[in-house]
């Protein structure tokens, strides 16, 4: 062991590392706090804390020194990664269940709110909102402008994401359950696992 830290009463965030600096999130579950803490990666020492509105469980992202990250009562957080400073926050209309994902600019995350969110990365402001059949729980991947992202639907969606005032479909294909595995997209291939026990390997330009 190098060193471990005490945060809240689970962590079950996934740690991102950055520039030798620990990002993760930890909840309090008597209070229904969240803290997104940032920790030295060298000495597991605390650069600093930020206390959300709820549980902060779901791994954050970090981008261009900006960290991204959800939380239980349904806030997507911008934050400064170097100060923890809030930098935007917006309310979506329902827990946000994925790991934000950064590309060009814009920010994407799902909700429980049946819906896939498409967020300006600097100000926080709506792009587009696509609404998906049940909560999308899986952490959306964008390739080539397309955003690829699970639902409870029991579906597999690709949206438009180059128009950035559009989030049009461009398709979906349905597994035989639950779809809350995040995608992978290689080579024009989208892998994802569904809650029936399959991995599926779908064309990405289907």
């Amino acid at each position: 062991l190098l060193w471990h830290y005490q945060m809240g009463d689970w962590v079950s965030s996934s740690p991102v590392v950055v520039d030798g600096v620990v990002y993760v999130g930890s909840g309090h579950i008597k209070s229904g706090d969240g803290i997104v803490y940032s920790l030295d990666a060298a000495s597991g020492n605390l650069l600093w804390g930020y206390q959300t509105d709820s549980l902060a469980f779901f791994s954050p992202a970090v981008e261009d020194g900006v960290l991204y990250v959800g939380s239980e009562e349904g806030h997507a957080y911008s934050l400064d990664a170097a100060s923890g400073d809030l930098l935007w926050r917006y309310q979506t209309d329902g827990w946000v269940f994925s790991s934000p994902v950064v590309e060009d600019g814009v920010v994407y995350v799902g909700s429980e709110d049946d819906s896939v969110y498409s967020l300006d990365a600097t100000s926080g402001d709506l792009l587009w909102r696509y609404q998906t059949g049940d909560i999308a729980s899986s952490s959306p991947v964008v390739v080539d402008g397309v955003v690829y992202v699970g639902s409870e639907d029991n579906n597999v969606y690709a949206v438009d994401a180059v128009d950035t005032e559009s989030g049009e479909l461009r398709w979906h294909y349905e597994t035989g359950d639950v779809v809350s595995s995040s995608p992978v997209v290689v080579d024009g291939v989208v892998y994802i696992g569904s809650v029936d026990g399959y991995l599926y390997a779908v064309d990405a330009g289907r």
